[in-house]
């Protein structure tokens, strides 16, 4: 006999704008506890130190969590000139400084240089495994590691505003596994001067954007009401950058046994990702191949 799972069969979608001074992982523990969930994850860690959204993916929203991490995210944030840290953020012990600082059309020249297809070395303090180990906890042993640079697609960097010869204020555009802190690094040694990031707002990922998120006041006031449920979003928002594909009725019982199933006609592409839907409500998420979607994860909405 299968073991009860506890808490209530909640599924959609809760976006929170992120407070400084909180673990990403704190924010989903707290929104699953305020709505009693069985099951939930989100779409992008922040550090403790960054603010902005924070979508929490709760029941079979979980299953479309890879598809958020793989959208496009846009990060406002400000870069320190004049010293390097340990962390490359404002957490971190100063490393170095230097008294130089680049005019405003050195920044926006250098900025050309991190736009596009990038390579990206990931910070020394950050959750990429090095021989089964997360780089941060080595880093506060004081291992020093040469961490493999990791492609990135920057779809737009640039510069919001210069308040004074010490801060440059960045806004980019980038897709998965993106390192602000890098982009302040690596731009502080190309134009001489070292730098860190101060401050950084995520300030929309995907479908999701932070001026639409609940505070966790909102939460802790919310919590465990009806209420809070109002704010869920729909799973489907999970598959926005993938194509909808109709499913016929013979097709869609077919998905949720997790068998290929009947589609309707679209201009998707052989072998592209795509959803089904049966009633305006995801059924499954695959691979469309000649009139089926041939399924890899299948939401069972009830």
């Amino acid at each position: 006999m299968g073991r009860t799972k506890k808490g209530r069969p909640v599924s959609g979608w809760l976006v929170i704008d992120k407070p400084a001074g909180i673990t990403s992982t704190a924010v989903v523990n707290k929104v699953k506890w305020a709505l009693q969930a069985q099951k939930a994850g989100h779409a992008g860690t922040l550090d403790p130190a960054a603010t902005g959204v924070l979508a929490v993916a709760l029941g079979e929203a979980t299953k479309t969590v890879p598809y958020i991490t793989d959208a496009l995210k846009c990060y406002r944030f400000v870069v320190r000139l004049g010293a390097a840290t340990t962390t490359d953020d404002a957490e971190g012990t100063v490393l170095e400084t230097r008294d130089t600082r680049p005019d405003d059309a050195a920044i926006a020249a250098a900025l050309a240089a991190f736009r596009g297809e990038i390579m990206q070395v990931p910070p020394q303090f950050s959750a990429v495994k090095v021989e089964g180990e997360r780089a941060y906890d080595l880093a506060r042993e004081g291992v020093e590691m040469d961490l493999a640079a990791r492609p990135l697609w920057v779809e737009r960097l640039e510069v919001i505003a210069r308040p004074d010869d010490d801060h440059v204020e960045l806004e980019m555009v980038c897709g998965k596994g993106g390192y602000v802190r890098s982009i302040a690094r690596d731009l502080g040694q190309m134009l001489g001067c070292l730098g860190h990031v101060l401050w950084l707002r995520r300030l929309w990922s995907g479908p999701f954007h932070a001026d639409k998120g609940l505070s966790l006041d909102d939460i802790d006031r919310m919590a465990r009401s009806e209420e809070l449920d109002t704010h869920l979003l729909p799973l489907e928002l999970g598959l926005a950058d993938l194509p909808e594909l109709p499913a016929t009725a013979e097709g869609a019982a077919r998905l949720r046994n997790g068998n290929p199933g009947m589609v309707l006609a679209s201009s998707v592409q052989y072998g592209d990702a795509a959803w089904a839907s049966w009633q305006g409500r995801a059924v499954a998420v695959g691979t469309y191949r000649a009139g089926e979607l041939h399924p890899l994860r299948v939401f069972n909405q009830g």
